[in-house]
């Protein structure tokens, strides 16, 4: 989810008033139009702004391995897997990343050239595709991802990967999908409850980061403005109930609520110009930090300039992008073992290769439309 599209909800909140009474009626009765007009807001919004990333992201060589369909057919999500060309650094660690985009929106080609740059540091990355609301409702997200997991570990061996050091990732919606995935691995409970076979075992998931994420949905219910009134609207859509915050699928997804010491060692992020940070991120910290899990902030003062907004680890042409970056970077090299591997220094002409060129220029296309 980009907070930058999703404050723009405050003008289809008011595309009812404009359209007439009988659109606002449907926006009331069916979840649908307004989960379509948020998607469609988000839709190219708030993704990495290539011309000015190009001269920070150093030189790696990076191989894509490009919609593997983990769910065995053609028709369904697929995923990415990143990996550094090292043969001696095999079996690499697993790095499994979550996109965001509010439960409604997004997919695995928006954060694709991040997820590049991570694996350059030395990690096998997947980019995991999931269906989205309101074509599909909770928990099938969950699932997938799930069967993803267990996917790429059935085939470590023909990839070089170690099943046993993995690390889940996300950013904004897709840091809470990981957050529950964890809670699945980590609390056999939980599992039940979700109904969810987890595809790895507590030993297995080395940690969790979380990027800008959505964890309290007691809070979202309460949370006012545009972006409060965007996240229930897609909460409606992806519980498939206009009265969510009672649903079972609320009470699972609502993370606070389920911690306890088993979950894995995080490190979480988010933006002092971004409402969710005070309202989700740091709560989660403390509540964390308070059952005795090692937990990795990086945060900033409030009146910190300038103001830095949702998904802006994303942002890498501003240094505190870079900053988290190199602190997720340092982070996985702690969790797995496995220290990052030095990139060249960055370079103002660089050779990215095939793959990334191809991300680059579809996302050239993107933000000129």
């Amino acid at each position: 989810m980009k907070l930058s599209s999703l404050t723009s909800a405050g003008i289809l909140a008011g595309a009812a008033a404009v359209a007439g009474i009988s659109a606002a009626a449907v926006l009331q009765r069916d979840p649908r139009p307004a989960a379509l007009l948020i998607r469609g807001v988000f839709a190219g919004a708030g993704r990495v702004p290539v011309k000015k990333v190009l001269p920070h992201i150093p030189r790696f060589t990076v191989t894509r391995h490009r919609d593997l369909h983990y769910l065995g057919s053609a028709g369904k999500p697929s995923l990415d897997l990143f990996l550094p060309d090292d043969p001696a650094r095999k079996p690499l660690p697993v790095v499994m990343w979550i996109h965001g985009g509010a439960w409604i929106s997004g997919t695995k080609e928006d954060v694709a050239p991040y997820l590049r740059i991570l694996a350059g540091y030395g990690y096998a990355v997947l980019g995991v595709g999931y269906s989205i609301s309101p074509e599909a409702v909770y928990p099938t997200a969950v699932k997938e991802l799930n069967a993803a997991l267990g996917f790429i570990r059935e085939r470590a061996d023909r990839y070089g990967l170690d099943p046993d050091r993995i690390v889940l990732a996300g950013d904004s919606a897709g840091a809470q999908l990981a957050a529950q995935l964890a809670l699945v691995i980590t609390n056999p409970e939980y599992a039940r409850d979700t109904g969810v076979v987890p595809a790895a075992g507590p030993g297995q998931l080395c940690g969790i980061v979380l990027n800008c994420g959505v964890f309290d949905l007691e809070s979202v219910a309460g949370m006012a403005g545009p972006v409060g009134w965007g996240l229930r609207k897609a909460l409606w859509a992806y519980t498939g109930s206009r009265n969510w915050a009672a649903t079972p699928a609320a009470d699972h997804m609502c993370i606070p609520k389920h911690v306890d010491n088993r979950f894995p060692p995080t490190y979480i992020s988010g933006g002092n110009g971004d409402d969710l940070t005070r309202e989700q991120s740091v709560p989660l910290a403390d509540r964390l930090e308070g059952l005795g899990v090692p937990v990795r902030r990086r945060f900033w003062p409030k009146d910190y300039k300038p103001k830095l907004g949702h998904e802006y680890q994303f942002q890498l042409h501003r240094p505190e992008a870079m900053e988290s970056l190199q602190s997720t970077v340092a982070f996985l090299a702690d969790v797995t073992g496995a220290s990052a591997l030095p990139g060249q220094p960055p370079q103002k002409a660089i050779s990215l290769g095939t793959d990334l060129a191809e991300d680059l220029s579809r996302m050239k296309e993107l933000l000129a439309a």
